[in-house]
């Protein structure tokens, strides 16, 4: 009787054991297959840029409520460090709430920056790096920030090009040329990565910056919404790589795949926007010394704003 029983069971040990095989197999060649087209990413664009070879210090600070704030700069000069920021935001993300937070803050808010003097916020970044900036934030809004990405704009077209080979459709609002290297024509259209920025970047008009960036936060919406409209999941680690010679951060690649792929599935994708200063809250003011136009901003009205903002 328990030669029999024994016999019985046996093949059932044997299907188990398949079983996990095939789970361990899976599991490391996902691994495995996410490795190499991040490393193909990598190699697709690593010899068009060295923004990510510098190395910059940052002392940040995860959010006091667990949330994780990003603090993003767009630039145009290849990451040299006399450069200024050209856009300054940041992006907040809370996995226990699957919230996704936006803040653009205007370049030319007229801030104090520490050791500096009264200056443009965008100043910052030129004077000190992503550390200053992130000084400079958390002591004129009072927002700890964690992590910095610097983002070379030629990161961003080959991003595209490689996520969206047919284009982003994106309503253009209107004719646009003047120093943008491209001219764009109104109404709804596919855009490739080159015209998308500059959409994104345009603003000689009546709005200015202000049109800008409405713009560049309409773009970051457009963009990961339309992530979500198909099976870009897979995709994801290859485009990691593409991005990361465009980009300086002090973000792990894993950290970056974590945040990315909760963004880009269709319950989490929906990003809210705010932009300091609000509107009533400054006024248009020229200071000398070479300083130029700036903004002169009620600091505690939009400071407030911006907690409310982040904690609902």
């Amino acid at each position: 009787m328990r030669s029999e029983r024994y016999k019985e069971k046996k093949p059932k040990k044997k299907k188990w054991k398949i079983f996990v095989l095939i789970l361990f197999l899976l599991f490391f060649g996902t691994i495995g297959y996410s490795y190499f087209q991040y490393k193909q990413g990598v190699l697709q664009s690593k010899e068009k840029t060295g923004v990510a070879e510098q190395e910059f210090e940052f002392h940040g600070n995860k959010g006091k409520n667990g949330e994780t704030n990003i603090l993003l700069l767009g630039i145009d000069k290849r990451g040299e460090r006399t450069s200024r920021s050209d856009t300054i935001m940041i992006a907040q993300y809370h996995p226990d709430k699957d919230s996704y937070k936006l803040i653009s803050i205007m370049r030319d808010t007229y801030v104090n920056i520490p050791g500096h003097g009264k200056n443009k916020i965008n100043a910052a970044f030129a004077f000190g790096g992503p550390e200053l900036v992130r000084q400079t934030i958390k002591e004129n809004f009072d927002i700890d920030l964690q992590y910095y990405s610097i983002v070379d704009f030629e990161g961003f077209v080959n991003l595209i090009d490689e996520a969206f080979p047919q284009g982003v459709e994106i309503e253009v609002e209107k004719a646009m040329s003047e120093n943008i290297g491209v001219t764009l024509q109104p109404g709804l259209q596919r855009l490739d990565g080159e015209h998308l920025l500059a959409y994104a970047r345009f603003r000689h008009d009546a709005e200015g910056d202000f049109g800008r960036v409405e713009r560049q936060q309409k773009v970051i919406k457009e963009v990961a919404n339309q992530f979500a409209s198909f099976q870009t999941i897979t995709k994801l680690p290859k485009l990691v790589g593409v991005m990361t010679p465009f980009v300086n951060t002090n973000m792990d690649p894993t950290d970056i795949l974590y945040i990315g792929k909760d963004l880009i599935s269709k319950n989490n994708r929906d990003i809210e926007t705010l932009r300091i200063p609000l509107d009533s809250t400054y006024q248009n003011k020229r200071i000398g010394g070479g300083i130029g136009s700036v903004l002169d901003i009620d600091f505690e009205k939009n400071k407030q704003a911006i907690h409310e903002f982040l904690a609902n």
